[in-house]
């Protein structure tokens, strides 16, 4: 007996990785019946086919009350006709409060740690953010005692009280063998913000200016970092290919030397591995790394890649180059890493294996009891 589920975010793009590619992915693989409420429009993106789309306003910055009003909306018309209501952003727990029509189950999924990332929002005055974080905490207290909850980390659990499965941040192994690490180019894909490495990223470009290795960037600029990615585009230090649909920009790692992954050292990514790790390592490529902590356990448990150290931007910039620079003129160590890598993704990284238990998850929360009206049609609709 298939289920009904809706999806809600006002703050992720819509193609987000985690929640299109792999949760939607996996719940229609399952043969239930998915409506996913997002900010089409405002990101330029569509539904993916065999989905219900709802069109919402997206949260960003300070403007985020018309999208949590048009998302609670949504929920509370939706709710009769669906299953679950699974939600993806902090704000949008309120979406979830008190008693919805039909009662369908309600769940987040927990994708950082809010809190600890207050202080990477420009937005929020450093005088709110203290208070922020603890009303984020109360929030979650909350959440912790009415919804059901998904957590993206093992180390989430340490703020909850009660037992919540996980849902990891593992990613669809290609099944076919990748092309073998080549010498002329290394990627970062994701989102580019100064607090994920972009201007590292920018500056390893100009230090292998010359070296016949080119740095690709694939993945939107946000406005932190979108002027000085532009420049160095245009300057050749970079080549940056802007957002590229998922299934296509994860085909573009395969023959890279190697995968950077160049995060700051920031509360939010200390506990949080990042998902391109373990696209890299899936897709066969080396893995070079800043040293948060969860980055570091993955590179060492399974011997995929280089860490260098936390410093200032050149700092960085030069001892990525160098391993850049090691990895292109060592053939032997630049397989092996891959192919670490690669077989770790195989055996321990794998949706295929996390989605079934996802999807089987919100199955046994609902009961397996879907008796609704007839299927939604496959269209976009205007949030009112």
């Amino acid at each position: 007996m298939s289920i009904r589920v809706l999806v809600v975010t006002v703050v992720h793009d819509p193609e987000d990785a985690r929640i299109r590619h792999r949760e939607i992915r996996a719940l229609l693989d399952a043969g239930n019946a998915v409506t996913y409420a997002a900010p089409f429009t405002a990101y330029g993106r569509t539904p993916p086919p065999a989905v219900r789309g709802i069109d919402l306003p997206r949260a960003r910055g300070k403007r985020r009350l018309r999208a949590v009003r048009a998302a609670r909306r949504v929920v509370r018309r939706e709710s009769t006709g669906h299953d679950v209501v699974l939600v993806h952003d902090p704000e949008l727990t309120l979406a979830l409060a008190g008693r919805l029509p039909g009662r369908p189950v309600r769940v987040w999924d927990v994708h950082e740690d809010t809190a600890a990332a207050l202080g990477m929002r420009g937005w929020l005055p450093a005088p709110l953010r203290r208070p922020a974080g603890w009303a984020i905490r109360g929030l979650e207290a909350w959440a912790d005692r009415r919804l059901h909850l998904l957590l993206a980390e093992d180390a989430y659990a340490q703020r909850f009280t009660r037992d919540h499965p996980i849902v990891p941040n593992s990613t669809l192994v290609p099944e076919r063998e990748p092309s073998p690490p080549g010498v002329d180019r290394v990627v970062y894909l994701g989102r580019l913000t100064v607090p994920r490495g972009a201007l590292e990223l920018l500056a390893l470009g100009r230090r292998l200016a010359g070296t016949g290795v080119r740095v690709e960037l694939i993945g939107p600029a946000d406005p932190d970092c979108a002027e000085a990615v532009g420049e160095a585009h245009r300057s050749g230090w970079v080549y940056h290919h802007g957002f590229v649909p998922n299934t296509q920009a994860l085909s573009m790692l395969d023959g890279a030397l190697a995968g950077l992954s160049l995060l700051h050292d920031e509360p939010n990514y200390a506990h949080s591995r990042p998902t391109k790790i373990m696209e890299y390592m899936a897709h066969g490529i080396p893995v070079i790394s800043t040293p948060n902590p969860v980055s570091v356990e993955a590179l060492q448990r399974y011997d995929c890649g280089v860490v260098v150290p936390f410093a200032d931007t050149d700092a960085v910039a030069n001892a990525a180059a160098d391993a850049v620079l090691a990895l292109r003129d060592d053939a032997e160590r630049r397989l092996a890493l891959a192919a670490a890598g690669r077989a770790a993704a195989l055996r321990d990284l794998d949706w295929r294996q996390d989605g079934r238990r996802f999807a089987a998850t919100l199955e046994r929360w609902a009961g397996r009891t879907a008796d609704r009206s007839a299927t939604p049609e496959l269209s976009t609709e205007q949030a009112g």
